[in-house]
């Protein structure tokens, strides 16, 4: 049984390391496609990458029930590190969470698994945040939106493969939608629900 001393540590530096990993992902927002890296150093129990890691101790709180995927509940260490260092509550019900942890992609659930947001709240939507095998080598992608000059190419491998095919529902639901992080190691890519797939290539 694991206990809190055998728990992986946090940030060293909390408000440094939040407000550094924050811009992170806010500028990956900003300019979706890009691959930004995360600098901010935090343990992170295995199977969880790195940067989802300094993620979490940034992004999650009391406020955001949080659902994780089979390979990461499976992982007593992990839901016991998340609930020491955010407070985020751990949900059965993925409708309703505001971020869902993948450490497993190519076992994604269908997207009608999590909350859409409302056309008066949109921003009541689930985030999910998907661990991928790399985010520098893979298959091209092209991509299109705002934040985007034009189009953006994005050199990614991804699981699942047609993860943007199902994130093409967005423009349907717009405002409402599911916004996706992308993490490999300390990298982050973020496809906005407004970024489309514009090519693919090999």
């Amino acid at each position: 049984m694991t206990t809190v001393a055998e728990l992986p540590a946090g940030f060293a530096d909390k408000v440094l390391s939040a407000q550094s990993t924050f811009r992170s992902v806010m500028d990956a927002m900003a300019r979706p496609g890009s691959v930004q890296r995360i600098t901010a150093a935090a343990g992170a129990p295995a199977p969880m990458m790195r940067g989802a890691a300094a993620i979490a101790l940034t992004l999650f709180d009391h406020d955001t029930p949080l659902w994780l995927d089979p390979r990461m509940s499976g992982t007593p260490h992990v839901t016991k590190w998340l609930k020491f260092h955010t407070g985020a509550p751990v949900i059965a019900d993925s409708s309703i969470c505001s971020f869902a942890l993948i450490g497993d992609a190519c076992a994604l659930p269908g997207l009608d698994r999590f909350a859409f947001g409302s056309n008066e709240y949109p921003d009541r939507s689930t985030t999910l945040i998907l661990q991928v095998e790399s985010l520098t080598q893979g298959p091209t992608l092209e991509l299109q939106g705002p934040g985007i000059d034009g189009s953006g190419v994005l050199q990614a491998t991804i699981q699942p493969t047609d993860l943007f095919e199902r994130l093409a529902i967005n423009q349907a639901l717009f405002p409402r939608g599911i916004d996706v992080v992308l993490v490999h190691d300390d990298t982050v890519v973020a496809i906005p629900r407004t970024t489309r797939l514009a090519a693919r290539g090999g």
